[in-house]
């Protein structure tokens, strides 16, 4: 099984079991956010993990041995056409400089690293609308000279 029909099969268990990703995330004892991340097949989990996943959804080992792999990571359209995603690319092309200045004025040349990372996604109640609250901390990792 691969990466793209073990997403498809962790899709549909979750819809016809209606699972959360939070009742995914508790199950493999991991942020909802990066089980989400690795059942959509951008990370790996680790066997106990994948096999708390795939046994909460219904599904087989196969799902299981699939989310243990590896990632390609890789995107097949520069930008995306779902509206939701591709406000996160407009955010970036209008706030992604002043993002860059903040850091470098704050840490220095460098950049933050989307490896040692961390990402919440919350709802936060407002009378004039709910929001969405997304807070990412990421390591800054400093430029060398040599």
């Amino acid at each position: 099984m691969n990466k793209a029909e073990m997403k498809a099969a962790i899709l549909e268990a979750r819809l016809a079991k209606n699972k959360t990703w939070n009742d995914l995330g508790k199950a493999a004892g991991l942020s909802p956010e990066f089980t989400c991340s690795a059942c959509l097949g951008m990370n790996h989990l680790e066997k106990s993990q994948a096999d708390a996943v795939a046994a909460a959804l219904g599904l087989s080992g196969e799902v299981s041995t699939a989310l243990q792999q590896f990632p390609l990571k890789t995107w097949e359209r520069p930008v995306p056409t779902d509206p939701l995603i591709y406000r996160w690319y407009e955010m970036l092309n209008v706030y992604g400089e002043t993002i860059k200045e903040m850091i470098n004025e704050k840490f220095g040349d460098g950049i933050m690293s989307a490896i040692d990372f961390t990402m919440n996604v919350d709802r936060q109640e407002d009378p004039k609308g709910d929001r969405v609250l997304v807070t990412i901390s990421g390591k800054f990792l400093p430029y060398k000279a040599w």
